[in-house]
């Protein structure tokens, strides 16, 4: 290997461990979410030189991203989420409806790009499991969001497969059978998911069996890891979106292994305190500072941020009778940071020329802008008794 790029990546190492070692210090000292400072951070040394182009870099990010959305999985309580009253989950799909409304409504409004508009409804819960490890999973409005959320992430997710295989295959027949593909693929995780509550509802035994009580080998990491793993390489077969494999992955932790609730805390360890901090460092290190200057970066990357926002609060009014006013408010803000499926969108519309390089940076701003805004927020809201 020449000389130049061992130095780099040596220069890469350093900086990353770095990094992640001193990012707590910096968010306690600034008060700022620990994922906002590590994206600032990325884009301040990426900005000076210490990050370039890595292809083990992007590598590993995407991990972190995988493993963030399977932690988000794991923070999924399907029972919960299956016995709350029917009025709960039909003012969340209406929730998520008038997000979509409003979005558009928006969208034709201010003359964004479609694309744009495509991406303002998304919902993604990745970050919502980050906020549940910060503020406790049994606060009433992080039970609330997690409802919405999921409902919200599994159609976004199901929207940007739909709409990355548009614009890679056309409006063809290939089409179709990618979304049939993704039709029977959900089909298969049901109809899996009622086969083991039968099994394990006979033979209970069974769950000890493969996560035992008394672990010597760690044999609960190992499952864990397998099923991530597999259910990524599924994903990879049927040319689906990777995320969903993820966060699929980690809802059947959570529902089948749920007694035990060491795993939980040994898996978030593992990505709090290394995968997903790369990931962060990577979404700041990916947008490019050379481009605030630019005119229209940040007013553009702000309305689009505004718009998101607030066509999460006006929905969220929906909410009011289910948890109160501050909840419903808190549940708006917790779910307007789609950070990743943002990106993804971005992206696409860029590698695809339906987004210009001012739109597409637009975007990368706004979901920064979105987690340090909504973040900010949550926390004022959280400190205070209002």
């Amino acid at each position: 290997m020449p000389h130049d790029v061992v130095q780099t990546n040596i220069t890469l190492i350093l900086t990353l461990s770095l990094l992640i070692w001193i990012s707590p210090y910096i968010s306690k000292f600034s008060r700022l979410p620990i994922p906002s400072v590590e994206i600032i951070l990325g884009s301040v040394v990426a900005y000076i030189g210490f990050i370039g182009h890595s292809h083990h870099f992007d590598l590993i990010a995407e991990m972190g991203f995988l493993y963030l959305m399977f932690l988000a999985g794991m923070e999924v309580d399907l029972k919960q989420i299956t016995n709350s009253p029917k009025s709960v989950i039909q003012k969340s799909i209406i929730f998520l409806f008038f997000i979509g409304m409003f979005s558009v409504i928006f969208g034709f409004i201010f003359d964004l790009n479609a694309i744009v508009i495509i991406s303002m409804p998304l919902i993604s819960i990745g970050l919502l499991a980050t906020l549940s490890k910060v503020y406790g999973k049994d606060k009433p409005w992080i039970q609330l969001a997690f409802i919405a959320g999921v409902l919200g992430e599994i159609l976004s997710i199901t929207t940007l497969t739909i709409f990355d295989a548009a614009i890679t295959t056309g409006f063809n027949i290939n089409l179709v059978i990618k979304i049939a593909y993704l039709g029977a693929f959900i089909f298969v995780i049901i109809v899996l998911y009622k086969a083991l509550q039968i099994l394990f509802w006979w033979f209970p035994e069974f769950k000890r069996t493969l996560v035992p009580k008394i672990d010597t080998s760690s044999q609960d990491i190992r499952l864990s890891m397998a099923l991530f793993f597999i259910l990524i390489a599924v994903m990879l077969l049927l040319e689906l979106e990777l995320a969903l494999g993820a966060f699929i992955a980690g809802i059947a932790i959570s529902a089948f292994f749920h007694h035990e609730k060491k795993l939980e805390e040994k898996m978030s360890s593992l990505g709090f305190g290394f995968l997903v901090p790369l990931f962060f460092i990577h979404v700041g290190a990916s947008f490019d500072i050379k481009a605030l200057p630019l005119d229209g970066v940040v007013s553009g990357a702000l309305l689009i941020t505004a718009l998101m926002i607030t066509s999460r609060i006006f929905s969220a009014i929906v909410l009011k009778t289910i948890s109160g006013s501050r909840d419903a408010l808190l549940v708006a803000l917790s779910l307007s940071m789609p950070l990743t499926l943002l990106v993804a969108v971005a992206t696409i519309g860029y590698e695809t020329k339906l987004l210009d390089l001012l739109t597409y940076y637009q975007l990368i701003l706004a979901s920064i802008f979105e987690i340090l805004i909504s973040m900010t927020l949550i926390k004022v809201l959280e400190s205070k008794i209002i």
